[in-house]
C-alpha cells in the first residue's frame, strides 16, 4: 500500500480551515496535518480525535511555516484580514507560505484568495481584504508554485451573526442591511467549502493555475430577507441602504464592507454550477437556515 500524501491545513481550528480539515479527514484519502497557533485549544483536540496530526503553525514565523510544510505534498492556506485589519500583514503571511512552498517543492497549494480589486478598477475602488489576497495569488503564480485559488462567496453564517436582521424602530418587522441594490449576492455555507476543496486536490491537472469562484447560489437581499422571514415567522425587509450610507455606520470595517458590496455589484465570477459539481451536497440558503433555525432565533 502506498503511503498517503500529507496535506497541511493552515487555520485548521478556524471556520474555513476547519471545514477543509474535517472534509479531508472524512475522505480518508490524505494525511491531514492540521496547523494552528494554539495546539491546546479544544478545537485542536477534536481534530486530533478525528485522526489529524495537529502541529503548531504560525504564519508570522517563517521557521514555523518551514517545519509545518516539511514533507508535505500540498497545503490549504487561508489568512484572516479581520484578525488585524492589515493588508500588509496578510500579504506578508501569504508570501512566506508561497516562498516555503516553492523551496520545499510542494505539488499543489489551494489558497483561499480573492480578486485584487484595486488593480481591476485602476485604483477607483479599494477593498483591502480582497486586494491583499489578490496580491498573494499573483505572487504564488509568478514564482511558479502549482496553486489553485478558491475565491469564496459571502458566508451564509454571517446572517446568524454580524449581518443578522435588526428589529426596525418604527414597527413590528426586521431589516436586513447590505448595500447591494437589486444585484444578487453570491453566498455559501463555510461548512460546504471543505468538500469542494477536497475535489480540487483530487484533480490537480484540472485546477492548478486557475482561480475558482465558489458559490452555492446568488440571491438579492430581498430574497435573503424572504427566506429569513419564513424561518423567523417575522417580516424581514431589505433596508435598501446605499453604500454611501453604509460606510458611515459606526462599526470597524463599515467602509471596507461598503466597498466590498460595490465590488459585488460588478458581479465578480463565482461559478455556481462548478461549485455544485465539486460538492454535490452544497446547501442552498433556505436549507442552511432551516438547519440553523435555533442559532438564528437565539442570535
Amino acid at each position: 500500500m502506498t503511503s498517503k500524501k500529507i496535506i497541511a491545513v493552515f487555520g485548521a481550528t478556524g471556520a474555513q480551515g476547519g471545514s477543509v480539515a474535517r472534509a479531508m479527514l472524512e475522505g480518508k484519502k490524505y494525511v491531514v496535518r492540521a496547523l494552528t497557533r494554539d495546539v491546546t485549544r479544544p478545537k485542536a483536540q477534536v481534530l486530533r480525535d478525528l485522526g489529524a496530526e495537529v502541529v503548531e503553525g504560525d504564519l508570522n514565523d517563517k521557521a514555523s511555516v518551514e517545519a509545518a510544510l516539511k514533507g508535505a505534498y500540498g497545503a490549504f492556506l487561508v489568512t484572516n484580514f479581520w484578525d488585524h485589519f492589515s493588508k500588509e500583514k496578510e500579504v506578508c503571511q501569504g508570501k512566506v507560505v508561497a516562498d516555503v512552498a516553492k523551496s520545499q517543492g510542494l505539488k499543489h497549494v489551494v489558497y483561499s484568495g480573492l480578486e485584487n480589486v484595486k488593480r481591476l478598477t485602476n485604483g477607483k475602488l479599494e477593498v483591502l481584504h480582497f486586494d491583499g489576497k489578490g496580491e498573494v495569488e499573483e505572487y504564488f503564480w509568478s514564482i511558479g508554485v502549482p496553486m489553485t485559488s478558491v475565491r469564496v462567496a459571502a458566508y451564509f453564517e454571517n446572517f446568524l451573526g454580524p449581518l443578522k436582521p435588526v428589529k426596525a424602530s418604527d414597527g413590528d418587522y426586521y431589516t436586513l442591511a447590505l448595500p447591494m441594490g437589486d444585484v444578487p449576492m453570491d453566498g455559501i455555507s463555510v461548512a460546504d467549502i471543505g468538500a469542494a476543496v477536497c475535489s480540487i486536490f483530487n484533480s490537480p491537472e484540472e485546477f492548478v493555475g486557475k482561480a475558482v469562484g465558489l458559490s452555492a447560489e446568488a440571491l438579492t437581499i430581498q430574497q435573503y430577507a424572504d427566506v429569513l422571514s419564513k424561518s423567523l415567522g417575522k417580516e424581514v425587509r431589505d433596508a435598501k441602504i446605499t453604500p454611501e450610507a453604509y460606510q458611515k455606520l459606526e462599526f470597524p470595517g463599515a467602509k471596507e464592507m461598503a466597498n466590498m458590496c460595490r465590488f459585488y455589484q460588478m458581479k465578480p465570477d463565482r461559478d455556481i454550477k462548478l461549485t455544485h459539481q465539486l460538492n454535490p451536497k452544497v446547501k442552498s440558503f433556505s436549507q442552511f437556515i432551516s438547519e440553523n433555525q435555533a442559532a438564528l432565533k437565539s442570535s
